[in-house]
């Protein structure tokens, strides 16, 4: 058994950083100590203590966006954005707090009060991702500090390094220590910590088939609150866009940004077969123009490697099974360096695929759709269990409103690519893409629970009826 992770470079695999594995019981144990002080203190001081902490990652943003690049392989301009969004969080989560969950007096009959308050669950755990190592576990700990939570966070073991230096920042501020843990460890320290009874609840972001999972052991635990943000099985659907540029440039940005490693990434294009013809060839021409490469290379590339080398195998045995089943290749999926997980996007008609796997293949594969109507369209969009995002090209009002009344997804775009979503927005969707648990702006809604009070200065109180003469 392994008693340290190692994370390597995807771009060069390069041991890039090596740290043992924590101890699950020491690490929660540690955040229940420390969460009833931190839960205490006003809520001024934890908005200024994570402004702190902002400040602290604005002073070390080069060389965060560095170790986010060489970690995942993504092109420094990229991290770079990734930086700043961790930045951005802070303020963000404080208005959202002050609009979710501050306080309210309400109107009551009798000269008495009603109030509203907001309490911290207590411990919670943070399960984070690999492909946005940073900005999305950050998006549930802070609003979950703000709240006066303490949290235990383990980050990918893919990207540990990335989550280390994240909680290196949340100290640097200001926040205590035992409030924030980072918990390096592989999947047992993971099931270990969800499954820990001194955690009052769960955040999760990464795939379907762990969350799925979760859900099904969190099921006779309803006293701990459990946030699930999957992934997604995401159509972008084209119909009636006679520019054909921008077009092909918002289907490339929504299937192969980050090297198709986002949740809201595009994975099936559907498209009137009326423009399949000249669209297909735009999309295809303008893939032919992106550059892959190292995350630091000049020209700077467009996407970078995917995380590891497993993964790049696991979806070129994808691309190979879409073809078994009938799928029509475009542009293959290639292998642009022997021994790196660096793969060139790829473009395939699975018009005709029999049972096309509704799976998410999570990297630069775009599945293209014929369809001879809008609502068969609209029924092939909807043909997934997933129900995170979905994007529409037209310039028809109309068919836009059609499209947004029968989509089933938490965002639905119009003429913007699918992915890309705002912080300062509710982030989530439905089916296999989360438990009605939206993150982003909404975080502030499972960080903390309501509670309602009936006050009075002194009691006063009568039984007017039921009961016998004295």
């Amino acid at each position: 058994m392994a008693s340290e992770i190692i994370s390597t470079e995807p771009a060069t695999g390069a041991i890039l950083w090596q740290h043992p594995i924590g101890d699950v019981d020491a690490e929660v144990a540690l955040a229940r100590a420390s969460w009833a002080e931190w839960a205490a203190r006003p809520l001024t001081y934890r908005i200024e203590t994570l402004r702190r902490f902002a400040n602290v990652v604005r002073a070390r943003a080069d060389s965060f966006a560095d170790l986010i690049a060489r970690e995942t392989g993504k092109p420094l301009w990229e991290a770079r954005t990734e930086v700043d969004s961790v930045i951005a969080k802070v303020d963000i989560s404080v208005s959202a707090y002050a609009e979710r969950t501050s306080q309210r007096r309400l109107d009551a009959p009798m000269g008495s009060r009603m109030a509203l308050r907001h309490k911290p669950h207590g411990v919670l755990a943070v399960l984070g991702p690999y492909n946005f190592p940073a900005h999305l576990p950050n998006g549930h700990i802070v609003p979950a500090l703000l709240a006066g939570n303490a949290v235990v966070f383990k980050p990918s073991e893919k990207t540990p390094a990335v989550g280390a230096f994240l909680v290196e920042c949340f100290h640097a501020g200001g926040v205590p220590e035992g409030c924030v843990r980072v918990l390096i460890g592989g999947p047992a320290e993971g099931k270990a910590l969800a499954a820990h009874d001194g955690i009052d609840g769960l955040l999760f972001t990464g795939s379907a088939t762990t969350g799925l999972a979760l859900n099904r052991a969190f099921a006779s635990r309803p006293e701990k609150i459990l946030a699930l943000e999957m992934g997604g099985n995401n159509p972008i659907v084209a119909w009636d866009t006679p520019d054909l540029y921008s077009a092909a440039v918002v289907i490339v940005q929504s299937a192969f940004t980050t090297a198709g490693q986002r949740c809201t990434a595009a994975r099936r294009l559907i498209i009137d077969e009326k423009l399949y013809d000249p669209l297909v060839a735009e999309v295809n021409k303008l893939i032919g123009r992106i550059i892959v490469g190292e995350p630091h290379a000049k020209p700077a590339p467009f996407m970078g490697p995917v995380i590891d080398n497993q993964s790049a195998d696991m979806l070129t045995e994808s691309f190979l099974e879409l073809m078994m089943r009938g799928g029509r290749p475009i542009r293959h999926l290639e292998r642009a360096v022997e021994g790196l997980p660096f793969l060139k996007p790829a473009l395939i008609d699975t018009t005709e695929v029999r049972d096309r796997p509704d799976i998410e293949l999570f990297g630069p594969i775009l599945q293209v759709i014929r369809a001879k109507t809008f609502e068969e369209a609209i029924a092939e969009a909807n043909n997934t269990r997933y129900g995170l995002s979905a994007s529409l090209l037209s310039q028809d009002p109309d068919l836009y409103d059609q499209f947004w009344a029968n989509a089933r997804a938490g965002i639905v775009n119009w003429n913007k690519p699918t992915n890309g979503a705002s912080s300062g927005a509710p982030f989530g969707g439905i089916g296999w893409s989360g438990n009605h648990r939206p993150s982003a702006y909404y975080a502030a809604d499972y960080c903390a629970y309501p509670v309602v009070s009936s006050e009075a200065e002194q009691a006063r109180a009568v039984i007017g009826i039921g009961l016998t003469e004295e």
